[in-house]
């Protein structure tokens, strides 16, 4: 009896899973590893699917992911939330552990020697408990993201691993906590935290990019982010808060100042940054006078935004010169066209943008590529891998990729949307951020569109640990989605 009613509830979990999600994730997987095949070819030999090729070994991958898969339907619908706070702090030690014992790969303290061919990298099990313990955290009663309380414990779940991935020398995968972002807006977060932390984003790049471009006596990098800093303060006015009379005014004096301060400035030549950041500091002061005297308290946010916005634009050098390792550096001046070296930093993608571009509309042929065959593009079974789809299936295949992970990016957003419960609903915003993170900067920086940060493109990369992550991540809520129709 207890056999049949256990046969009954896998029947009943096969049947209400979403089907539609797992036929993307196995085109998906069959071909990355088409992709991984054609990257790892040798012209002239038959060494390619010997036990110990790459195409072989993530085969090998791909057969435990389908024995995950059925572990993880086979769990009860509530396994998940129930230890999902247990299975985050397990991954957290097993972080914090590998900064210790991992041996230096490349700089990185990152990887688990399983066997003398097998290993495992635990940062990227730490994404789906993440986002277990995230969603179950907003899943308690009554919760409210923007109380103090809430908002520092969400981040905090969030902050814990990426700190621990930083110490392992990991920033690229460190970075990809940065979509968990979207789920807090999603849930409630303002739109001035994520608003301000796109503005530094972009303020960023402008200010490295114009750095050394001086006009006269002013810094173009400064003068212009101030120049947008005031921009959206009045298109927020005139748009958002409907306070359009206002925002004319603000822009009329905006206009009269600068003028004025450059004409003064032909003749008696002066830093014209110094207006602008006085324009700043004087409308912030304003707003908050504003917001005492109406008793509105939104304006006060616009007086937060500006002044955090200057002062994360006068901490950008700090930053890059600081914080950020010399490789890093490298990188991002290569990316944003600041320095050619591309017989250096800048060689990966130099040689992937022109695998990308040979391919042209329809592509060389399958195993025809010749950048990728005599292996001109470093790490093209793995992070590069996408260039290998340029080459090869040029125009129309690179479209299909990037079509088939638009439509599970959205399937994943409609299966979340209808999920009965935050825990649900949370996680599976989660899982899209995290998929969204990975796709757009992997295929951004095989493209030269951003920084290399080494981050693998989802199901099409080479490697176990990222195949077993993702395939992880995606059907720990698929098992949750399903659970929905279960009495």
């Amino acid at each position: 009896m207890e056999t049949r009613l256990q046969q009954n509830k896998t029947t009943s979990t096969w049947r209400s899973i979403d089907w539609i999600t797992i036929i993307l994730y196995a085109i998906m997987v069959i071909a990355g590893w088409v992709s991984i095949y054609a990257a790892s070819y040798n012209l002239g030999s038959d060494t390619t699917l010997t036990l110990s090729s790459r195409p072989v070994s993530q085969l090998f991958w791909m057969a435990a992911s389908l024995l995950l898969i059925f572990f993880i339907t086979m769990l009860d619908k509530n396994f998940f939330e129930t230890f999902a706070f247990i299975i985050y702090a397990v991954v957290v030690i097993g972080l914090i552990l590998t900064i210790f014992i991992a041996p230096n790969i490349k700089g990185s303290h990152s990887w688990l020697q399983i066997t003398s061919t097998i290993r495992l990298q635990p940062a990227e099990f730490a994404k789906f408990a993440t986002a277990l313990a995230l969603a179950k955290f907003m899943n308690t009663y009554d919760f409210k993201l923007l109380t103090p309380r809430n908002f520092i414990t969400s981040a905090f779940i969030v902050l814990l691993p990426m700190l621990c991935i930083i110490m392992q020398k990991e920033a690229g995968t460190a970075l990809v906590f940065v979509a968990f972002a979207l789920v807090f807006y999603l849930e409630g977060m303002s739109g001035y935290v994520l608003l301000t932390s796109l503005s530094a984003v972009l303020f960023f790049i402008i200010e490295l990019k114009y750095e050394s471009v001086i006009w006269g006596m002013t810094p173009a990098g400064e003068i212009i982010v101030i120049g947008i800093i005031l921009a959206v303060i009045c298109v927020m006015l005139f748009f958002v808060f409907k306070e359009r009379r206002l925002a004319n005014v603000i822009m009329g004096i905006i206009i009269a100042v600068g003028l004025t301060a450059y004409l003064l400035s032909q003749f008696w030549p002066f830093n014209l940054t110094w207006v602008a950041i006085g324009l700043v500091i004087s409308l912030s002061l304003f707003f908050v006078l504003y917001s005492l005297k109406k008793l509105v308290w939104r304006f006060i946010l616009l007086a937060l935004y500006a002044l955090i916005s200057t002062g994360l634009l006068y901490s950008i050098d700090y930053v890059f010169d600081d914080v950020l390792e010399p490789h890093q550096q490298q990188r991002i001046k290569v990316s944003l066209g600041l320095e050619e070296d591309k017989s250096g930093a800048g060689y990966n993608v130099n040689q992937s943008k022109i695998a990308i571009g040979s391919g042209g509309f329809a592509g060389k042929g399958f195993l025809n590529g010749t950048q990728t065959k005599l292996k001109y593009v470093p790490e093209q079974e793995t992070d590069f891998i996408f260039c290998t789809v340029g080459e090869e299936f040029g125009f129309l295949g690179s479209l299909f990729v990037l079509l088939v992970y638009g439509i599970f990016l959205v399937r994943i957003i409609i299966v979340a949307e209808r999920q009965d419960s935050t825990f649900g609903r949370v996680y599976g915003y989660s899982v899209a951020s995290i998929f969204f993170f990975h796709v757009a900067v992997n295929i951004g920086m095989v493209s030269g569109i951003t920084p290399v940060i080494g981050i693998p493109l989802p199901f099409f990369s080479y490697g176990g640990s990222s195949l077993l992550g993702f395939t992880i991540l995606l059907f720990i809520f698929l098992r949750i989605d399903s659970g929905r129709k279960e009495d």
